[in-house]
């Protein structure tokens, strides 16, 4: 049985007896998702693995693979090159987001299973649940969480967000 959170289109995350404030993308909650739209795609969206900033956080508590992330990690997020909607090392000749941030949001992330089986030209990239700035601005499509409270989802032992359509 997968334990599932869902991820409700006014921000609220459902899980169990809890319910958490998260972030969404700036361009809503879409069922079509495209490439740039900055909106948060609706489905299953399995938890692949987590990456954390060692050294600013602590080792989160799950039962999913776990990996500290390097300075030199990225994700690809370029619609025609051949690594698009996956981890890749830097430098990376195609466009990507760089998981080492400054801003702290990537201190803890996870790859949710959004168009990586098979991937899809243009249907969306660097779907993520991670943490969310202190105000809970909206992301570019990710679903994002106060520190504690991703903390809870993953040792809780959630294996997947069901967002669900507006």
């Amino acid at each position: 049985m997968t334990t599932e959170a869902l991820v409700h289109p006014d921000g609220r995350l459902v899980w169990r007896q809890h319910t958490l404030r998260c972030a969404l993308g700036k361009g809503g909650v879409r069922v079509d998702k495209q490439e740039g739209d900055g909106a948060t795609p609706v489905g299953l969206l399995a938890l692949r693995r987590v990456l954390f900033r060692a050294g600013r956080v602590a080792l989160p508590v799950t039962t999913l693979p776990r990996e500290p992330i390097a300075a030199t990690d990225g994700w690809c997020d370029d619609a025609g090159h051949k690594d698009y909607n996956r981890f890749v090392r830097l430098p990376h000749s195609g466009r990507h987001e760089e998981l080492w941030r400054q801003d702290g949001v990537y201190d803890i992330v996870v790859p949710l299973g959004w168009n990586d089986a098979p991937v899809e030209r243009g249907r969306g990239s660097a779907i993520f649940l991670h943490l969310a700035r202190p105000d809970y601005a909206p992301t570019e499509g990710c679903v994002a969480l106060a520190e504690a409270d991703l903390r809870l989802l993953l040792a809780g032992g959630v294996a997947a967000l069901r967002v669900l359509a507006p």
